[in-house]
């Protein structure tokens, strides 16, 4: 059984930075980890990917370039950078730990789920 805290979501002006994190309790080392968003009235979407080791990680296209995900196995925690923020990145942010997020990534890979935190991009 593997826990998920995310932290660090807020309300930030657009061009600008924030930084979330996830606490992870468990086995987290085994599994791949993600990060999720889902805005109102749409569906969960993928938006970065880490590999179990922390060798690879994966973008949506519309965050390539600006959002950043890494992982500290020593602390238990994954974080995702995102710079240059746009309205449109509006969302809840999921954290997520998964066996692997190989394309379609849909929310059907994770197997477990933090509860979520808000970003808000204002024009």
């Amino acid at each position: 059984q593997v826990q998920l805290v995310e932290s660090g979501g807020g309300l930030v002006q657009a061009g600008g930075s924030l930084r979330l994190s996830c606490a992870a309790s468990g086995p987290f080392n085994s599994y791949a980890m993600a990060w999720f968003r889902q805005a109102p009235g749409k569906e969960r979407e993928f938006v970065a990917a880490i590999n179990w080791i922390g060798t690879s990680t994966t973008y949506t296209d519309s965050v390539k370039g600006r959002f950043t995900m890494s992982r500290d196995d020593a602390k238990n925690t994954v974080n995702l950078q995102m710079n240059s923020l746009k309205p449109e990145d509006t969302a809840v942010y999921y954290c997520a730990a998964g066996l692997d997020f190989r394309p379609p990534r849909t929310p059907k890979s994770a197997n477990y789920w933090g509860q979520g935190t808000q970003v808000t991009v204002s024009s």
